[in-house]
């Protein structure tokens, strides 16, 4: 076995769980290795922490599977971790027809996405190291879940960080990459092949359901809508009107077929535009509603861009708090892991003073249990999601 020594110096983020060790954080490396082969990690005390896989290309140079210098890392480790995160699901989701099986480092499998949609499943590896066990975990994907059919989505830039290439393809199975699924009893369609990332966002399926007791006889404006997740729900659970508001037309395409599946047609009406300009139209022309969702994409993927971020994020809600009738409802979301959860309430505050509303906070929320947060691993948090009533 391979040994990979950590440096004399502060490892106490490795120590307390978090599975990454960065390239600054390696003395040295004793014995010969593979690129995404298997090696143990020592601190410079030589005792042992974990075993994983290592890639020199990147700057994760090990991803840590286990803590136990007695486990193997082989298909009986997999079939293991694959077991223990299906029954987790199994056990904390009523819903099991849309769900994500496997959430990496939450699921102590690294770079290892497993998304189910209906009877089909996409898989993305985003590392060497997992990619090399790509065909294992196929096969026992149909063991231990028995799908009909598994897609890769690895058309992805943060695997040329790892030296692979940008895939996606079939893995298991032909069929149509249009499937329908349920989430929350709703019906939808994913483009497995094309939609972004897995096809759909699954993160937000608790707090689309958590919208069902503000909704009601409402106005609702959707913006960010992309194929009408949060649209949907609030037809679904008897708003009078939704407006739903996303940029990409073939989004807004899949959000009127995702409409019509469910028969909610008469209740919708359906733009596309940009979010920031229609908002500030919508607030020069003294438009109400009661309800205002925004559930935009990531306004920040490093920390180098967190101010212009957090201008995005005050600017969006400022106009939606002032196009909302008083005491009207504000479901706001964030999925930039570096606008902590703090930080995204103090933008709100910021929002209200500057609009000189006073805002409530009903309830604070963040990503669905099939993406469960490892504390060890501040990346696994991401998602916020308020939900303020506004006067």
């Amino acid at each position: 076995m391979t040994d990979v020594i950590l440096r004399n110096e502060n490892i106490k983020r490795i120590l307390n769980g978090h599975p990454w060790v960065y390239k600054t954080e390696i003395d040295h490396i004793e014995g010969e290795y593979e690129p995404g082969g298997i090696v143990d990690v020592y601190d410079h005390k030589r005792e042992f922490i974990g075993r994983g896989y290592i890639n020199l290309k990147s700057m994760i140079t090990v991803r840590l599977l286990t803590r136990d210098k007695n486990e193997i890392i082989d298909e009986n480790f997999f079939r293991k971790r694959i077991k223990t995160a299906w029954e987790y699901r199994k056990r904390i989701m009523k819903d099991l027809n849309s769900c994500r099986i496997v959430f990496g480092e939450a699921d102590f499998l690294p770079a290892l996405i497993v998304d189910k949609f209906g009877d089909y499943l996409v898989l993305q590896t985003l590392s060497l190291g997992m990619e090399r066990f790509k065909e294992t975990i196929v096969k026992l994907l149909v063991e231990v879940i028995n799908p009909k059919g598994i897609f890769e989505r690895n058309d992805v830039k943060i695997r040329e960080l790892e030296g692979l290439k940008q895939i996606k393809g079939y893995l298991y199975g032909k069929f149509d990459t249009i499937q329908q699924f349920e989430e929350n009893g709703i019906k939808f369609l994913v483009d497995l092949e094309n939609g972004q990332k897995t096809g759909y966002f699954l993160d937000q399926k608790e707090n689309r359901a958590a919208i069902h007791d503000y909704v009601k006889d409402a106005n609702v404006l959707d913006c960010f809508s992309h194929t009408g997740s949060f649209a949907l729900h609030a037809l679904h659970y008897s708003a009078k009107y939704v407006e739903t508001v996303d940029i990409s037309q073939e989004a807004i395409d899949i959000a009127k077929k995702n409409v019509e599946l469910n028969g909610y047609l008469n209740r919708c009406h359906f733009i596309c535009d940009n979010a920031f300009n229609l908002l500030r139209s919508y607030d020069d022309e003294n438009k109400k509603f009661d309800v205002v969702i925004l559930d935009p994409p990531a306004f920040t993927k490093s920390k180098e861009t967190v101010k212009d971020a957090i201008r995005g994020y005050k600017e969006i809600n400022l106009r939606a708090m002032k196009i909302l009738k008083s005491g009207g409802f504000l479901i706001t979301c964030s999925c930039s892991q570096h606008i902590y959860p703090d930080k995204f309430l103090q933008i709100m505050k910021d929002a209200a003073f500057d609009t000189g509303k006073i805002i409530r906070l009903i309830e604070q929320r963040t990503q669905a249990k099939d993406h469960p947060i490892l504390l060890a691993s501040e990346e696994t948090q991401y998602l916020k999601c308020l939900i303020l009533q506004v006067f």
